[in-house]
Protein backbone atom coordinates (compact mmCIF):
# COMPACT_ATOMS: atom_id res chain seq x y z
CA UNK A 1 0.00 0.00 0.00
CA UNK A 2 3.19 2.47 0.79
CA UNK A 3 4.24 1.61 -2.53
CA UNK A 4 0.70 2.60 -4.04
CA UNK A 5 0.28 5.67 -2.13
CA UNK A 6 3.92 7.15 -3.27
CA UNK A 7 3.42 6.45 -6.94
CA UNK A 8 -0.13 7.88 -6.70
CA UNK A 9 1.26 10.71 -4.71
CA UNK A 10 3.96 11.69 -7.63
CA UNK A 11 1.52 10.65 -10.21
CA UNK A 12 -0.60 14.04 -8.81
CA UNK A 13 2.46 15.71 -8.03
CA UNK A 14 3.94 15.55 -11.84
CA UNK A 15 0.38 16.13 -13.06
CA UNK A 16 0.09 19.37 -11.18
CA UNK A 17 3.34 20.07 -12.27
CA UNK A 18 2.35 20.11 -16.15
CA UNK A 19 -0.98 21.60 -15.37
CA UNK A 20 0.97 24.83 -14.04
CA UNK A 21 3.14 24.79 -17.13
CA UNK A 22 0.00 24.77 -19.71
CA UNK A 23 -1.43 27.92 -18.04
CA UNK A 24 2.16 29.34 -18.18
CA UNK A 25 1.87 28.75 -21.70
CA UNK A 26 -1.92 30.00 -21.97
CA UNK A 27 -0.91 33.27 -20.79
CA UNK A 28 2.69 34.05 -23.09
CA UNK A 29 5.22 32.80 -20.40
CA UNK A 30 7.22 30.63 -22.67
CA UNK A 31 10.74 31.80 -21.41
CA UNK A 32 9.46 31.24 -18.44
CA UNK A 33 8.50 27.64 -18.77
CA UNK A 34 11.56 26.78 -20.56
CA UNK A 35 13.41 27.16 -17.10
CA UNK A 36 11.06 25.28 -15.35
CA UNK A 37 10.97 22.48 -17.30
CA UNK A 38 13.92 20.78 -17.14
CA UNK A 39 13.00 17.30 -19.34
CA UNK A 40 11.96 19.57 -22.57
CA UNK A 41 8.82 18.04 -22.33
CA UNK A 42 7.11 21.99 -22.88
CA UNK A 43 6.86 22.09 -26.53
CA UNK A 44 4.62 19.23 -26.47
CA UNK A 45 2.58 21.05 -23.70
CA UNK A 46 2.36 24.07 -25.99
CA UNK A 47 0.57 22.68 -28.61
CA UNK A 48 -2.18 21.58 -25.98
CA UNK A 49 -3.16 25.32 -25.77
CA UNK A 50 -5.68 26.65 -28.31
CA UNK A 51 -4.85 29.51 -30.21
CA UNK A 52 -7.79 31.47 -29.50
CA UNK A 53 -6.98 31.24 -26.18
CA UNK A 54 -3.56 32.74 -26.40
CA UNK A 55 -4.53 35.03 -28.31
CA UNK A 56 -6.86 36.24 -25.92
CA UNK A 57 -4.58 36.24 -23.30
CA UNK A 58 -2.46 39.25 -24.99
CA UNK A 59 -5.10 41.32 -24.62
CA UNK A 60 -4.02 41.54 -20.66
CA UNK A 61 -1.03 43.59 -19.19
CA UNK A 62 1.61 41.89 -17.75
CA UNK A 63 0.56 42.36 -14.07
CA UNK A 64 -3.25 41.57 -15.09
CA UNK A 65 -1.81 37.83 -16.47
CA UNK A 66 -0.06 37.01 -13.54
CA UNK A 67 -3.25 37.64 -11.56
CA UNK A 68 -5.32 35.18 -14.06
CA UNK A 69 -2.74 32.47 -13.97
CA UNK A 70 -2.69 32.62 -10.23
CA UNK A 71 -6.69 32.56 -10.21
CA UNK A 72 -6.77 29.66 -13.15
CA UNK A 73 -4.20 27.89 -11.08
CA UNK A 74 -6.92 27.68 -8.10
CA UNK A 75 -7.15 28.39 -4.15
CA UNK A 76 -3.51 27.72 -3.21
CA UNK A 77 -2.13 30.13 -6.07
CA UNK A 78 -5.28 32.56 -5.43
CA UNK A 79 -3.88 32.52 -1.40
CA UNK A 80 -0.41 33.24 -2.33
CA UNK A 81 -1.17 35.91 -4.58
CA UNK A 82 -3.14 37.76 -1.83
CA UNK A 83 -0.18 37.03 0.54
CA UNK A 84 2.11 38.38 -1.95
CA UNK A 85 0.41 41.67 -2.79
CA UNK A 86 1.14 42.46 1.15
CA UNK A 87 4.79 43.03 0.16
CA UNK A 88 5.64 45.47 -1.95
CA UNK A 89 8.73 45.76 -0.44
CA UNK A 90 9.22 42.41 -2.83
CA UNK A 91 7.04 43.03 -5.86
CA UNK A 92 6.15 46.47 -8.32
CA UNK A 93 3.60 48.27 -6.57
CA UNK A 94 1.42 47.57 -10.07
CA UNK A 95 1.85 44.07 -9.52
CA UNK A 96 0.39 44.57 -5.97
CA UNK A 97 -2.51 46.15 -6.96
CA UNK A 98 -3.34 43.72 -9.25
CA UNK A 99 -2.95 40.84 -7.03
CA UNK A 100 -5.62 42.55 -4.66
CA UNK A 101 -8.17 41.74 -7.12
CA UNK A 102 -7.86 38.43 -6.75
CA UNK A 103 -11.29 36.59 -6.71
CA UNK A 104 -11.99 33.83 -4.31
CA UNK A 105 -15.44 32.76 -5.41
CA UNK A 106 -16.14 29.46 -6.29
CA UNK A 107 -19.63 27.32 -6.44
CA UNK A 108 -20.62 25.91 -2.78
CA UNK A 109 -19.97 22.27 -2.05
CA UNK A 110 -22.48 19.70 -1.97
CA UNK A 111 -25.16 19.97 0.83
CA UNK A 112 -24.24 17.12 2.30
CA UNK A 113 -20.90 17.69 2.31
CA UNK A 114 -20.95 20.67 4.51
CA UNK A 115 -23.24 18.65 6.83
CA UNK A 116 -21.14 15.80 7.30
CA UNK A 117 -18.20 17.96 8.21
CA UNK A 118 -19.90 19.90 10.69
CA UNK A 119 -21.02 16.46 12.61
CA UNK A 120 -18.17 14.97 12.44
CA UNK A 121 -16.25 17.60 13.64
CA UNK A 122 -18.80 18.76 16.78
CA UNK A 123 -19.57 14.95 16.62
CA UNK A 124 -23.52 15.38 16.92
CA UNK A 125 -26.23 15.74 14.36
CA UNK A 126 -27.07 18.86 13.16
CA UNK A 127 -30.39 18.69 14.21
CA UNK A 128 -29.13 18.23 17.56
CA UNK A 129 -26.76 20.71 17.84
CA UNK A 130 -28.63 23.52 16.10
CA UNK A 131 -32.63 25.11 16.42
CA UNK A 132 -32.06 25.70 12.47
CA UNK A 133 -29.41 24.46 9.79
CA UNK A 134 -29.43 26.33 6.50
CA UNK A 135 -27.65 23.92 3.87
CA UNK A 136 -27.22 26.83 1.21
CA UNK A 137 -24.13 28.72 2.15
CA UNK A 138 -25.11 32.60 1.91
CA UNK A 139 -21.42 33.10 1.35
CA UNK A 140 -18.95 30.89 -0.66
CA UNK A 141 -15.01 31.04 -0.98
CA UNK A 142 -11.97 28.37 -2.06
CA UNK A 143 -11.15 27.54 1.62
CA UNK A 144 -14.90 27.78 3.08
CA UNK A 145 -18.26 28.86 2.98
CA UNK A 146 -20.42 30.08 5.70
CA UNK A 147 -23.87 28.74 6.38
CA UNK A 148 -26.51 30.49 8.55
CA UNK A 149 -27.50 28.82 11.83
CA UNK A 150 -30.18 29.06 14.71
CA UNK A 151 -28.71 27.88 17.90
CA UNK A 152 -31.59 25.76 20.74
CA UNK A 153 -31.22 29.34 22.49
CA UNK A 154 -32.61 31.48 19.43
CA UNK A 155 -29.13 33.39 18.73
CA UNK A 156 -28.59 33.76 15.27
CA UNK A 157 -24.85 32.51 14.22
CA UNK A 158 -22.98 31.90 10.70
CA UNK A 159 -21.29 28.80 10.73
CA UNK A 160 -17.70 28.74 8.91
CA UNK A 161 -17.00 25.46 7.25
CA UNK A 162 -13.76 24.18 5.41
CA UNK A 163 -14.01 23.16 2.06
CA UNK A 164 -14.01 18.55 2.02
CA UNK A 165 -10.38 17.48 0.86
CA UNK A 166 -8.79 21.34 0.96
CA UNK A 167 -6.16 20.92 3.36
CA UNK A 168 -4.75 17.96 0.96
CA UNK A 169 -5.07 19.80 -2.30
CA UNK A 170 -3.02 22.94 -0.47
CA UNK A 171 -0.76 20.53 0.99
CA UNK A 172 -0.15 18.99 -2.68
CA UNK A 173 0.25 22.31 -4.18
CA UNK A 174 3.33 23.82 -1.73
CA UNK A 175 4.95 20.72 -2.59
CA UNK A 176 5.31 21.68 -6.04
CA UNK A 177 5.60 25.40 -5.04
CA UNK A 178 8.91 24.25 -3.59
CA UNK A 179 9.97 22.42 -6.32
CA UNK A 180 9.32 25.31 -8.69
CA UNK A 181 11.42 27.78 -6.60
CA UNK A 182 14.17 24.97 -5.88
CA UNK A 183 14.83 25.20 -9.78
CA UNK A 184 14.44 29.29 -10.01
CA UNK A 185 16.90 29.23 -7.98
CA UNK A 186 19.01 26.62 -9.44
CA UNK A 187 18.06 28.18 -13.24
CA UNK A 188 18.07 31.26 -12.39
CA UNK A 189 20.99 33.03 -10.47
CA UNK A 190 19.57 36.50 -10.61
CA UNK A 191 16.08 35.17 -9.08
CA UNK A 192 17.89 34.10 -6.04
CA UNK A 193 17.79 37.82 -4.10
CA UNK A 194 14.23 36.97 -3.85
CA UNK A 195 14.64 34.09 -1.79
CA UNK A 196 11.36 31.89 -3.44
CA UNK A 197 12.27 29.07 -1.27
CA UNK A 198 11.76 31.77 1.82
CA UNK A 199 8.87 33.03 0.11
CA UNK A 200 7.20 29.31 0.02
CA UNK A 201 8.09 28.77 3.69
CA UNK A 202 6.35 32.02 5.07
CA UNK A 203 3.66 31.41 2.27
CA UNK A 204 3.19 27.70 3.81
CA UNK A 205 2.82 29.19 7.82
CA UNK A 206 0.65 31.26 6.78
CA UNK A 207 -1.79 29.45 5.03
CA UNK A 208 -1.75 26.65 7.44
CA UNK A 209 -2.61 29.17 9.98
CA UNK A 210 -5.07 30.43 8.26
CA UNK A 211 -6.18 26.59 7.54
CA UNK A 212 -6.59 25.92 11.33
CA UNK A 213 -9.96 28.07 12.63
CA UNK A 214 -8.71 28.43 16.19
CA UNK A 215 -6.46 30.93 14.97
CA UNK A 216 -9.07 32.94 13.45
CA UNK A 217 -11.30 32.08 16.56
CA UNK A 218 -7.95 33.52 18.77
CA UNK A 219 -7.76 36.74 16.82
CA UNK A 220 -11.65 37.48 17.06
CA UNK A 221 -11.85 37.40 20.43
CA UNK A 222 -8.57 39.34 20.83
CA UNK A 223 -10.43 41.79 18.62
CA UNK A 224 -13.95 41.81 20.47
CA UNK A 225 -12.22 41.75 23.66
CA UNK A 226 -10.12 45.44 22.77
CA UNK A 227 -13.42 47.02 21.71
CA UNK A 228 -15.21 45.29 25.39
CA UNK A 229 -12.60 47.34 26.95
CA UNK A 230 -12.89 50.41 25.33
CA UNK A 231 -15.04 52.72 27.30
CA UNK A 232 -14.22 55.77 25.38
CA UNK A 233 -16.82 57.87 23.31
CA UNK A 234 -15.75 57.41 20.18
CA UNK A 235 -16.01 54.00 20.51
CA UNK A 236 -18.08 53.06 16.58
CA UNK A 237 -16.54 49.49 16.24
CA UNK A 238 -18.49 46.40 16.73
CA UNK A 239 -16.78 42.15 16.69
CA UNK A 240 -18.79 39.30 16.72
CA UNK A 241 -19.07 36.70 19.99
CA UNK A 242 -16.77 33.40 19.37
CA UNK A 243 -19.28 30.47 19.96
CA UNK A 244 -16.43 28.20 21.44
CA UNK A 245 -18.82 25.29 21.69
CA UNK A 246 -19.45 24.89 18.18
CA UNK A 247 -15.86 25.63 17.12
CA UNK A 248 -12.63 23.57 16.01
CA UNK A 249 -10.19 23.82 13.67
CA UNK A 250 -12.19 23.11 10.84
CA UNK A 251 -15.69 25.00 11.86
CA UNK A 252 -16.18 28.26 13.37
CA UNK A 253 -19.39 29.87 15.10
CA UNK A 254 -19.81 33.25 14.58
CA UNK A 255 -22.17 36.06 15.86
CA UNK A 256 -24.00 36.94 12.94
CA UNK A 257 -24.14 40.27 12.17
CA UNK A 258 -26.56 42.10 10.21
CA UNK A 259 -26.39 44.98 8.44
CA UNK A 260 -25.43 47.16 5.32
CA UNK A 261 -22.23 46.80 2.85
CA UNK A 262 -20.66 50.23 3.33
CA UNK A 263 -20.11 50.76 -0.04
CA UNK A 264 -23.85 50.51 -0.87
CA UNK A 265 -24.08 54.63 -0.60
CA UNK A 266 -27.64 54.74 -2.15
CA UNK A 267 -28.54 52.00 0.59
CA UNK A 268 -26.99 53.98 3.21
CA UNK A 269 -28.67 56.76 2.43
CA UNK A 270 -32.20 54.91 1.63
CA UNK A 271 -31.83 54.54 5.41
CA UNK A 272 -30.88 57.75 6.55
CA UNK A 273 -27.09 57.17 7.24
CA UNK A 274 -25.47 60.33 6.54
CA UNK A 275 -21.94 58.47 4.86
CA UNK A 276 -19.87 61.49 5.70
CA UNK A 277 -20.52 60.59 9.50
CA UNK A 278 -19.81 57.02 8.03
CA UNK A 279 -17.04 57.84 6.99
CA UNK A 280 -15.56 59.75 10.40
CA UNK A 281 -16.76 56.65 12.56
CA UNK A 282 -15.00 54.11 9.92
CA UNK A 283 -11.46 56.51 10.50
CA UNK A 284 -11.60 56.60 13.76
CA UNK A 285 -12.57 53.01 14.73
CA UNK A 286 -9.52 52.00 12.79
CA UNK A 287 -6.82 54.15 14.03
CA UNK A 288 -8.01 53.36 17.38
CA UNK A 289 -7.31 49.81 16.76
CA UNK A 290 -3.63 50.86 14.74
CA UNK A 291 -2.53 53.60 17.86
CA UNK A 292 -4.82 52.14 20.71
CA UNK A 293 -5.11 48.62 20.75
CA UNK A 294 -2.31 47.33 18.43
CA UNK A 295 -4.38 44.95 16.87
CA UNK A 296 -5.69 45.59 13.53
CA UNK A 297 -8.23 44.48 10.75
CA UNK A 298 -5.49 43.64 7.77
CA UNK A 299 -8.22 43.96 5.56
CA UNK A 300 -11.15 46.34 5.34
CA UNK A 301 -12.46 46.08 1.90
CA UNK A 302 -15.97 46.53 1.96
CA UNK A 303 -17.32 42.90 1.53
CA UNK A 304 -15.94 42.78 5.39
CA UNK A 305 -17.25 45.96 6.32
CA UNK A 306 -21.13 47.02 8.10
CA UNK A 307 -22.82 49.53 8.63
CA UNK A 308 -25.68 48.46 11.66
CA UNK A 309 -28.65 49.86 12.52
CA UNK A 310 -26.72 51.63 15.49
CA UNK A 311 -24.71 53.17 13.49
CA UNK A 312 -21.68 51.66 14.16
CA UNK A 313 -19.18 50.08 11.80
CA UNK A 314 -18.96 46.07 12.04
CA UNK A 315 -16.21 43.49 11.25
CA UNK A 316 -15.89 40.56 9.49
CA UNK A 317 -13.49 37.98 8.49
CA UNK A 318 -10.75 37.71 10.72
CA UNK A 319 -8.29 35.70 8.97
CA UNK A 320 -5.85 38.24 8.29
CA UNK A 321 -4.77 40.30 11.05
CA UNK A 322 -2.08 43.02 12.06
CA UNK A 323 -0.09 43.37 15.31
CA UNK A 324 2.38 46.31 16.23
CA UNK A 325 4.26 46.44 19.18
CA UNK A 326 3.62 49.48 21.79
CA UNK A 327 7.23 51.13 20.90
CA UNK A 328 6.30 50.66 17.44
CA UNK A 329 3.23 52.83 18.13
CA UNK A 330 4.89 55.67 19.47
CA UNK A 331 7.85 54.92 16.32
CA UNK A 332 5.31 55.95 13.57
CA UNK A 333 3.04 57.98 15.79
CA UNK A 334 7.05 60.45 15.59
CA UNK A 335 6.73 59.45 11.92
CA UNK A 336 3.94 61.04 10.97
CA UNK A 337 4.23 63.78 13.05
CA UNK A 338 7.87 64.47 11.88
CA UNK A 339 6.22 64.14 8.02
CA UNK A 340 3.96 66.93 9.16
CA UNK A 341 7.14 69.12 10.74
CA UNK A 342 9.06 68.38 7.75
CA UNK A 343 11.42 67.38 10.65
CA UNK A 344 13.94 65.23 8.23
CA UNK A 345 16.24 64.78 10.94
CA UNK A 346 13.48 63.04 12.76
CA UNK A 347 12.16 61.01 9.80
CA UNK A 348 15.62 59.18 9.22
CA UNK A 349 15.58 58.58 13.54
CA UNK A 350 12.13 57.20 13.53
CA UNK A 351 13.13 54.94 10.33
CA UNK A 352 16.62 53.78 11.85
CA UNK A 353 14.56 52.85 14.81
CA UNK A 354 11.79 50.17 13.05
CA UNK A 355 15.50 48.73 11.39
CA UNK A 356 16.46 48.39 14.61
CA UNK A 357 19.28 51.18 14.15
CA UNK A 358 20.56 49.48 11.42
CA UNK A 359 23.92 51.11 9.73
CA UNK A 360 22.96 53.31 6.98
CA UNK A 361 25.82 53.30 4.00
CA UNK A 362 24.91 56.85 2.72
CA UNK A 363 23.87 58.47 4.76
CA UNK A 364 23.66 61.63 2.61
CA UNK A 365 21.58 60.28 0.09
CA UNK A 366 19.20 59.26 2.42
CA UNK A 367 19.20 62.40 3.47
CA UNK A 368 18.94 64.01 -0.18
CA UNK A 369 15.45 61.68 -0.90
CA UNK A 370 13.71 62.05 2.23
CA UNK A 371 14.66 66.23 2.08
CA UNK A 372 13.18 65.40 -1.85
CA UNK A 373 9.83 63.24 -0.68
CA UNK A 374 9.56 65.83 1.98
CA UNK A 375 9.41 69.09 -0.11
CA UNK A 376 7.10 67.11 -2.88
CA UNK A 377 4.23 65.99 -0.51
CA UNK A 378 4.17 69.75 0.69
CA UNK A 379 3.46 70.80 -2.48
CA UNK A 380 1.27 68.32 -3.73
CA UNK A 381 -2.56 68.99 -4.43
CA UNK A 382 -3.20 65.35 -5.23
CA UNK A 383 -3.81 62.09 -2.04
CA UNK A 384 -2.56 65.09 0.13
CA UNK A 385 -4.51 63.75 2.90
CA UNK A 386 -3.54 60.32 2.37
CA UNK A 387 -1.46 58.83 4.84
CA UNK A 388 -0.56 55.53 2.56
CA UNK A 389 0.47 57.75 -0.27
CA UNK A 390 3.74 58.97 2.71
CA UNK A 391 3.51 54.88 3.66
CA UNK A 392 3.95 54.41 0.07
CA UNK A 393 6.99 56.40 -1.06
CA UNK A 394 8.71 56.06 2.06
CA UNK A 395 8.59 52.09 1.26
CA UNK A 396 10.50 53.22 -1.90
CA UNK A 397 13.23 54.69 -0.10
CA UNK A 398 13.52 52.44 2.79
CA UNK A 399 13.77 49.03 0.27
CA UNK A 400 16.63 51.47 -1.82
CA UNK A 401 18.01 52.10 1.26
CA UNK A 402 18.38 48.60 2.14
CA UNK A 403 16.64 49.24 5.53
CA UNK A 404 14.75 46.18 6.93
CA UNK A 405 11.47 47.45 8.66
CA UNK A 406 9.51 45.02 10.43
CA UNK A 407 6.55 42.77 8.26
CA UNK A 408 3.45 44.58 9.66
CA UNK A 409 4.63 47.49 8.13
CA UNK A 410 3.70 46.54 4.66
CA UNK A 411 0.68 44.68 6.00
CA UNK A 412 -0.13 47.94 7.58
CA UNK A 413 0.65 50.14 4.21
CA UNK A 414 -1.76 47.97 2.27
CA UNK A 415 -4.43 47.78 4.73
CA UNK A 416 -4.48 51.96 4.85
CA UNK A 417 -4.52 52.06 1.36
CA UNK A 418 -7.75 49.85 1.31
CA UNK A 419 -9.14 51.46 4.12
CA UNK A 420 -8.56 55.07 2.18
CA UNK A 421 -10.45 53.84 -0.73
CA UNK A 422 -13.41 52.64 1.48
CA UNK A 423 -13.40 56.52 2.47
CA UNK A 424 -13.15 57.98 -0.26
CA UNK A 425 -15.97 56.76 -1.56
CA UNK A 426 -18.11 57.74 1.36
CA UNK A 427 -16.39 60.91 1.57
CA UNK A 428 -14.41 62.32 -0.45
CA UNK A 429 -13.83 65.38 0.92
CA UNK A 430 -12.05 63.66 4.02
CA UNK A 431 -9.48 64.56 5.59
CA UNK A 432 -7.69 62.11 7.68
CA UNK A 433 -4.95 63.97 9.40
CA UNK A 434 -7.45 66.04 11.16
CA UNK A 435 -8.71 62.76 12.63
CA UNK A 436 -5.40 60.91 13.17
CA UNK A 437 -3.37 63.75 14.77
CA UNK A 438 -5.14 63.44 18.16
CA UNK A 439 -4.20 59.53 17.96
CA UNK A 440 -0.28 59.91 16.73
CA UNK A 441 0.28 62.81 19.85
CA UNK A 442 -1.45 60.40 22.19
CA UNK A 443 1.20 57.50 21.26
CA UNK A 444 3.93 59.80 21.20
CA UNK A 445 3.24 61.16 24.50
CA UNK A 446 2.09 57.52 26.50
CA UNK A 447 5.81 56.83 27.69
CA UNK A 448 5.33 60.38 29.39
CA UNK A 449 3.79 58.93 32.48
CA UNK A 450 5.31 59.84 35.90
CA UNK A 451 4.23 57.11 37.45
CA UNK A 452 5.65 54.86 34.65
CA UNK A 453 8.48 56.21 34.74
CA UNK A 454 8.96 55.88 38.02
CA UNK A 455 8.43 52.26 37.88
CA UNK A 456 10.85 51.98 35.27
CA UNK A 457 13.30 53.55 37.79
CA UNK A 458 12.64 51.30 40.00
CA UNK A 459 12.92 48.42 37.89
CA UNK A 460 16.23 49.38 36.68
CA UNK A 461 17.73 50.24 40.39
CA UNK A 462 16.55 46.12 41.44
CA UNK A 463 18.04 44.92 37.86
CA UNK A 464 21.36 46.89 38.78
CA UNK A 465 20.80 45.37 42.95
CA UNK A 466 20.65 41.90 41.21
CA UNK A 467 23.34 42.68 38.70
CA UNK A 468 25.83 43.75 41.45
CA UNK A 469 24.33 40.41 43.81
CA UNK A 470 25.68 38.41 41.35
CA UNK A 471 28.71 39.79 40.31
CA UNK A 472 31.32 38.76 42.85
CA UNK A 473 29.96 35.07 42.01
CA UNK A 474 30.63 35.48 38.21
CA UNK A 475 33.88 37.19 39.07
CA UNK A 476 34.80 34.25 41.22
CA UNK A 477 33.85 32.14 38.90
CA UNK A 478 35.94 33.53 35.93
CA UNK A 479 38.91 33.61 38.17
CA UNK A 480 38.80 29.69 39.27
CA UNK A 481 38.48 29.25 35.16
CA UNK A 482 41.32 31.06 34.31
CA UNK A 483 43.38 29.40 37.76
CA UNK A 484 42.51 26.26 36.60
CA UNK A 485 44.03 26.96 33.00
CA UNK A 486 40.39 27.08 31.12
CA UNK A 487 40.96 30.22 30.30
CA UNK A 488 43.90 32.21 29.10
CA UNK A 489 44.82 35.82 29.25
CA UNK A 490 47.04 37.53 27.40
CA UNK A 491 46.93 41.22 27.65
CA UNK A 492 49.77 43.93 26.63
CA UNK A 493 48.65 47.59 27.37
CA UNK A 494 50.51 50.26 26.63
CA UNK A 495 48.85 53.73 27.73
CA UNK A 496 45.57 51.89 28.92
CA UNK A 497 45.71 52.55 32.80
CA UNK A 498 44.61 56.52 32.16
CA UNK A 499 41.77 55.11 29.64
CA UNK A 500 40.59 52.94 32.60
CA UNK A 501 40.21 55.40 34.91
CA UNK A 502 38.63 57.36 33.11
CA UNK A 503 35.91 54.68 32.42
CA UNK A 504 35.68 54.08 35.90
CA UNK A 505 35.24 57.74 36.16
CA UNK A 506 32.19 58.08 34.21
CA UNK A 507 30.41 55.02 35.09
CA UNK A 508 30.72 56.94 38.35
CA UNK A 509 28.89 60.01 37.38
CA UNK A 510 26.48 57.39 34.98
CA UNK A 511 25.33 55.70 38.54
CA UNK A 512 25.12 58.83 40.77
CA UNK A 513 23.50 60.76 38.03
CA UNK A 514 20.83 57.79 37.77
CA UNK A 515 20.61 57.98 41.32
CA UNK A 516 19.65 61.61 41.36
CA UNK A 517 17.48 61.33 38.62
CA UNK A 518 15.79 58.12 40.79
CA UNK A 519 15.65 60.59 43.61
CA UNK A 520 14.02 63.40 41.72
CA UNK A 521 10.78 61.46 40.46
CA UNK A 522 10.67 59.94 43.51
CA UNK A 523 10.37 63.04 45.44
CA UNK A 524 7.80 64.23 42.76
CA UNK A 525 5.59 61.71 43.21
CA UNK A 526 6.00 61.89 47.52
CA UNK A 527 4.79 65.48 47.05
CA UNK A 528 2.06 64.42 44.37
CA UNK A 529 0.25 61.92 46.45
CA UNK A 530 1.27 64.09 49.75
CA UNK A 531 2.59 60.83 51.16
CA UNK A 532 2.82 61.29 55.46
CA UNK A 533 4.18 62.43 57.20
CA UNK A 534 3.42 66.09 55.94
CA UNK A 535 4.84 69.65 56.21
CA UNK A 536 2.69 72.37 55.72
CA UNK A 537 0.65 69.95 53.34
CA UNK A 538 4.08 68.43 51.66
CA UNK A 539 5.39 65.15 52.02
CA UNK A 540 8.55 65.52 54.07
CA UNK A 541 9.98 62.16 52.57
CA UNK A 542 9.52 63.90 48.82
CA UNK A 543 11.76 67.14 50.61
CA UNK A 544 14.28 65.17 51.44
CA UNK A 545 14.84 63.11 48.69
CA UNK A 546 14.75 66.46 46.54
CA UNK A 547 17.25 67.42 49.04
CA UNK A 548 19.22 64.38 48.18
CA UNK A 549 19.26 64.31 45.02
CA UNK A 550 20.68 68.29 44.92
CA UNK A 551 23.43 66.97 46.85
CA UNK A 552 24.57 64.59 44.46
CA UNK A 553 24.34 66.64 42.15
CA UNK A 554 26.58 69.10 43.44
CA UNK A 555 28.77 66.10 43.69
CA UNK A 556 28.61 65.25 40.53
CA UNK A 557 29.46 68.78 39.06
CA UNK A 558 32.51 69.19 41.11
CA UNK A 559 33.51 65.53 39.81
CA UNK A 560 33.00 67.06 36.39
CA UNK A 561 34.98 69.81 36.75
CA UNK A 562 37.93 67.81 38.20
CA UNK A 563 38.02 65.78 34.97
CA UNK A 564 41.17 63.67 34.25
CA UNK A 565 43.09 65.38 36.81
CA UNK A 566 41.99 63.28 39.81
CA UNK A 567 44.58 60.45 39.72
Amino acid sequence: MGILKGIRDNFRSISRYNQILRVLIKYGYEDLVYYLDENKRYTFIQKLIPKASRKHALLYTKWAKMRLVCEELGPTFIKFGQILSNRPDLVPLELTFELEKLQDSVPPMSKMGAKEVVEFELKDTVENLFAWFDLIPFASASMAQVHKVTLHSGKRVALKVQRVGIFEIIMEDIKVMYKIAEVLENRIPSIKSFDPTGLVKNFEYAILKELDFINESINVERFYNNLEADEAKDHYSLAPKVYHEFTTSKVLALEFISGIKIDKIEELQAQGFNTKTIAYRLAVSYYKQIFEYGFFHADPHPGNLLVLLNGKIGYLDFGMMGSMLPRDIAIFGKLFIAVINKDVTEIIKALQKLSNHIVIPNMRSLEFDINEFVEKYYVRTVHENEMSTILLELKDIITNHGLKVPTYFFLFVRSLVTLEGVIKKLDPDFDQFEIVKPYLIKSTTKKINPIKIGKKVVNSIIEFTDYMEDFPVDLRNAIRKINSGLVKVDLTHIGVDPMVHTLQRITKQLITAFIMVALILSAALFIIYKVHPLWKGISVIGILSFCLSILFGIRMVINIRKGDYDY
